[in-house]
């Protein structure tokens, strides 16, 4: 049974046996945390919930599918056509999209009439381009002047269109930027210049925000999260500032109420009072229901699995764009999960980023499957052609 299904599915076999018990942990903690939210918007019909977050799930595993089975030549040859959509996407986001928590992130897409962050397909997309231009550039990349600076464009654009309303990801995707530099041999003074007039760049929009109050609303609350998880001065208690320190409180009493070994699922009491059990803080909730060993060093041993097998590929490219697409992809992902779960247990200030796979976080899950996609594409094509000889494709 095990072989037919993967004469199907290509690739790693590995990362498809995480993806498939990540989706089955997140069925099982979502459906668990979901019923205060059922309660306040379904009259406690908590298979609503369930319902929609096995059809997000079921079409993030077909997009992932069809995404593995494509050829990779096709995505060094569409970056560039969804770079270009992918900057208008986010023009469109910054002035039309909805205000929600003085933050425009989402679109609605026409006829299933589901809203998505446009930045879950920039970062996607910006990694996958910018290979692409490091690739171009390998021969000069270590000069200034016809190198690295020729690189710096998309990256500047697609972050700093990210950036007023969504800090955290802008933050995440340029820290990856600068990695898939490194990796592809950039400099690392120049990598250093670049960390550093990003530094003074956020500097100057602090002393804007402060000069005139609300110019960029979501850099405020960013600073105010900095003050309050260092304990720098009195951050201004607005109302978000308080649900976010009552979130964290109650994540760090479902951890301890965790213990060391399980309960039976369906028996968190965190569900009843912890803000968002289901998606910022499922990493807590799973604590709560499965224990530290099991639920948490667990699922993170689950994660570090699934980054070892994504270097292991990367290593065994031998085309510079696949390499860097690969690793880029795969730190981005995994990067993410390790600050979702560093706040739950909080080690890093509050972000609203996801735990992927995991999370029920809509179509984050789609683009999160997208990215597995991509990455399984790479790990079909060496097993094809076997590991360490050359790739039928022609480009890098």
């Amino acid at each position: 049974m095990t072989e037919k299904l993967f004469t199907y599915l290509k690739g790693d076999r590995t990362i498809w046996v995480i993806a498939i018990l990540l989706s089955i942990i997140s069925l099982l903690a979502v459906y668990s945390s979901i019923s205060s939210l059922a309660h306040k918007y379904h009259d406690g019909n908590t298979f609503y919930y369930l319902i929609k977050h096995v059809i997000m799930l079921g079409t993030g595993f077909v997009i992932m599918f069809y995404v593995h089975r494509m050829q990779f030549k096709y995505f060094y040859r569409l970056s560039q056509l969804l770079f270009v959509a992918a900057v208008i996407l986010l023009i469109c986001t910054l002035f039309f999209g909805p205000t929600v928590n003085e933050a425009n992130r989402w679109l609605t897409i026409p006829i299933i009439n589901q809203s998505f962050q446009t930045s879950d397909l920039a970062k996607i997309v910006l990694v996958v381009y910018l290979a692409r231009l490091l690739t171009q550039k390998k021969e000069t990349i270590r000069d200034f002047k016809t190198g690295f600076l020729m690189i710096l464009p998309p990256v500047i654009v697609i972050c700093g269109l990210i950036l007023p309303a969504n800090f955290s990801t802008a933050a995440l995707l340029f820290f990856t930027c600068l990695v898939i530099m490194f990796t592809a041999g950039v400099r690392l003074v120049h990598i250093f210049s670049l960390i550093g007039v990003a530094i003074m760049g956020f500097i100057m929009l602090l002393v804007v925000e402060t000069a005139v109050p609300g110019t960029l609303p979501r850099l405020e609350t960013w600073k105010a999260r900095i003050d309050r998880f260092i304990g720098i001065g009195d951050a201004e208690q607005t109302t978000t500032s308080i649900q976010e320190n009552y979130q964290v409180q109650m994540a760090k009493i479902a951890i301890y109420n965790g213990g060391f070994a399980p309960s039976l699922p369906g028996h968190a009491a965190s569900r009843n009072y912890m803000p968002h059990p289901y998606s910022d803080m499922i990493y807590a909730f799973i604590i709560e229901e499965y224990g530290s060993i099991i639920g948490g060093l667990g699922l993170l041993i689950l994660y570090l699995i699934l980054f070892f097998r994504i270097i292991k590929i990367a290593l065994a490219s031998q085309k510079t764009f696949n390499k860097l697409v690969v690793l880029g992809l795969g730190f981005m992902m995994i990067f993410q999960a390790m600050v979702n779960m560093a706040v739950a247990v909080n080690l890093f200030p509050v972000t609203g980023q996801p735990l992927p796979m995991v999370s029920m976080g809509g179509t984050s899950v789609w683009f999160t499957c997208i990215a597995l996609g991509i990455i399984l594409s790479v790990s079909r094509q060496q097993s094809e052609h076997g590991v360490g000889t050359k790739s039928a494709s022609s480009f890098a």
